[in-house]
């Protein structure tokens, strides 16, 4: 990835996201970046928007109900998503897993004027099963780790729980999944899990509530849950080269850990396009 130098200082830049407006003057008309009213997908757009701030081009936050639409439309330019959520939406039959896979046939999929940019291949947001420490040694026996592979070797029995109104697999590898039973949080699902009520519990890999005392079982090679990295949506033809640059940076930079901490941040309260401008100021581009 080439990499470029800040067009304007970044303390300006995060103060400047943080007053909601930019004291950078450029000719190209101010950005769009837009997002879903919903914490995770305002500081995705923040992280998006500090980026485009931080090379000096005058950009604007705005939520909308459906940022998909309003990108294919031309009221927003650059918007944040996820490269699995985005290929369910566009074509749920697809069978592609892992992350360059789903990401390539997330790309085809997409429609004629919107574009994708290159995709975080450190931070992601995907489905991820919890156990016990004392239920991973078990399945992992002498030689290896519990990861996802071993669910077919114990899929008899499984009580596994989820919150409501968040989604996961039905089915990992040829183990076919009991329909999950529903939690109104993750603090519940997490205790129930601990308490010995649940054999596992769907999370995702990003949730920064996740207690220590619990194990995530890895998903191996080949993938067995699809991949969900960030990834940022635009309009074609609409963005320079240089803008380009800015927003497909990020991708070197953000992980993770950093997207769960974030995200702890706005569980907390605070201001999500603030969180994305901090973070940004602590990880500056173009360096």
């Amino acid at each position: 990835m080439k990499i470029g130098k800040l067009a304007a200082p970044l303390v300006a830049a995060v103060l400047a996201l943080s007053a909601g407006c930019s004291t950078d003057q450029h000719p190209t008309p101010g950005l769009v970046v837009g997002s879903k009213n919903d914490p995770t997908s305002r500081l995705l757009a923040g992280v998006y928007l500090a980026a485009l701030r931080s090379y000096g081009f005058a950009a604007q936050a705005q939520t909308t109900n459906d940022p998909m639409a309003q990108l294919d439309s031309g009221a927003v330019t650059v918007t944040p998503a996820f490269t699995g959520q985005t290929l369910q939406i566009l074509q749920p039959e697809a069978m592609a897993r892992s992350d360059a896979q789903v990401y390539r046939a997330m790309v085809s999929a997409l429609p004629e004027g919107v574009a994708a940019g290159d995709y975080t291949t450190a931070a992601e947001d995907k489905p991820v099963l919890l156990v016990t420490q004392p239920t991973a040694k078990s399945w992992g026996g002498q030689d290896r780790s519990a990861d996802l592979s071993t669910l077919e070797k114990h899929c008899d029995g499984l009580v596994v729980g989820i919150v409501i109104g968040h989604r996961a697999p039905s089915a990992i590898g040829r183990c076919r999944l009991p329909v999950p039973r529903e939690f109104p949080d993750g603090t519940t699902m997490f205790a129930a899990v601990l308490a010995g009520q649940l054999t596992a519990g769907w999370t995702t890999t990003a949730d920064p509530a996740i207690p220590g005392d619990l194990v995530s079982l890895a998903d191996g090679k080949p993938a067995l849950i699809r991949a969900e990295n960030v990834v940022p949506l635009y309009r074609r033809n609409a963005l320079t080269d240089r803008q380009v640059l800015a927003i497909n940076e990020v991708a070197g930079v953000l992980d993770t850990a950093a997207l769960a901490d974030m995200r702890r941040q706005v569980a907390g309260g605070a201001d999500p396009l603030a969180v994305a401008g901090g973070w940004l100021a602590e990880h500056p581009l173009g360096r």
